[in-house]
C-alpha cells in the first residue's frame, strides 16, 4: 500500500495536472509553467556545474565526497517539456546515493524539433563523455518517462553505431510505446494520478511527427534490443503507462536482455521525482544506486 504521503501527492497531482489537458497548452507556455513550478535547490553534499561545450549543454551533478562512477540522465515531460532543472530532486539524490557523477543533457524539444533530434542530441552527449574519458563499463544511461523511452532508443541507436554500451540502463515508468497500444492505457484511466490517456495520445504525435508512432526510434518497444545491457526498470501499477514497462520487460528477456522490474502499488508517475518528500522515492533512489554500482563495480554504501 503506498504511504501516507504519496496518497496526498496523488490528491495533489490529480488537482494540479491531471485536470489539465496540457497537449492543448502553447509549448513554450507549458515549459515555463513546469520550471516555474520545479524545486531548484540542491541537497547538501552536491554540486552544480553548468556545461556548454562542443554542441553538448546540460549539467552535472557531482558528489562533493568524490565519484566512482558517472550517471547520463535523459529527463522525461512527454520530449515537450523538461530540462535538468527540472530534475534536480531526482538527480542530486542519485549522485549522492551512487556516487556517481550525473550529466544531465538538454536535448532539443518537440514540437519544434521532433524525434529523431532527441536520439542525436542523447548519442553525442554519449560520445562527449566517452572523449571525456569515461569508460563504458563504468557508465550507466538512464532516464524517466519519455526520458526511459529515449534511453532505450539511445542505446539502440549506440548498438547501430558500433559504440561501445554503457554498463546497464535505468528506466522510471519509460514511455516506450507511443501508439497507447498498452493494455494500461485504458484499465488504469481512472487510477493514474497524473495524466489522462488524451493527455498522453494527444502530445505523443508532437514527438513523431512524420515519422508514426510504430517507427522504432519513436517507441523503442518495437526495436530490436538484442545486446542491450542489463537494465533495471521501475513502474507503479496504477499508472497509464505501465503496460509500456510490462511489455518492455517481457521483450528484454525474449531478447536476453537482463531486465530486473521494480513495480510498486498505486504511486504517482516517475514517483522518485518526489524524493525526499516519499519513503518510497528514498527507497527507489537507494535500489537504483545499489545496481548502478553493481553495474560499474563501485564499492557499495
Amino acid at each position: 500500500m503506498p504511504s501516507l504521503r504519496a496518497k496526498l501527492v496523488n490528491m495533489y497531482l490529480r488537482r494540479s495536472m491531471k485536470s489539465k489537458r496540457l497537449d492543448l497548452i502553447d509549448p513554450p507556455v507549458l515549459r515555463a509553467m513546469i520550471e516555474k513550478n520545479s524545486i531548484p535547490l540542491l541537497p547538501k553534499g552536491v554540486s552544480h556545474e553548468e556545461v556548454n561545450e562542443g554542441g553538448v549543454r546540460g549539467e552535472w551533478r557531482r558528489p562533493e565526497s568524490g565519484a566512482e562512477c558517472t550517471v547520463l540522465y535523459l529527463h522525461g515531460g512527454g520530449y515537450v517539456f523538461g530540462s535538468p532543472r527540472t530534475h534536480r530532486t531526482l538527480t542530486a539524490p542519485l549522485a549522492l546515493a551512487a556516487k556517481a557523477d550525473v550529466f544531465v543533457p538538454i536535448y532539443r524539444l518537440a514540437p519544434e524539433h521532433p524525434c529523431p533530434a532527441a536520439i542525436e542530441d542523447a548519442v553525442a552527449a554519449y560520445e562527449w563523455l566517452l572523449a571525456k574519458g569515461v569508460k563504458p563499463e563504468k557508465l550507466v544511461i538512464g532516464g524517466d518517462s519519455a526520458g526511459g523511452g529515449l534511453t532505450l532508443a539511445t542505446l539502440v541507436a549506440l548498438k547501430e553505431k558500433g559504440l561501445p554500451l554503457p554498463a546497464g540502463a535505468l528506466l522510471y515508468s519509460p514511455w516506450t510505446d507511443l501508439t497507447g497500444g498498452g493494455q494500461s492505457m485504458t484499465t488504469n484511466a481512472k487510477s493514474d494520478a497524473m495524466f489522462s490517456r488524451e493527455t498522453i495520445l494527444g502530445g505523443a504525435h508532437k514527438y513523431y511527427a512524420g515519422l508514426g508512432a510504430r517507427d522504432p526510434r519513436v517507441s523503442p518497444l518495437f526495436a530490436d534490443l538484442t545486446g542491450l545491457p542489463p537494465m533495471l526498470v521501475f513502474a507503479s501499477d496504477s499508472e497509464l503507462l505501465y503496460s509500456d514497462a510490462v511489455r518492455l520487460i517481457e521483450k528484454a528477456q525474449v531478447s536476453g536482455v537482463p531486465a530486473r522490474f521494480e513495480v510498486r502499488k498505486g504511486l504517482a508517475h516517475v514517483w522518485p521525482l518526489f524524493h525526499p518528500l516519499l519513503p518510497e522515492a528514498k527507497e527507489a533512489i537507494g535500489i537504483s544506486a545499489e545496481f548502478i554500482r553493481e553495474r560499474t563495480g563501485g564499492v557499495k554504501a
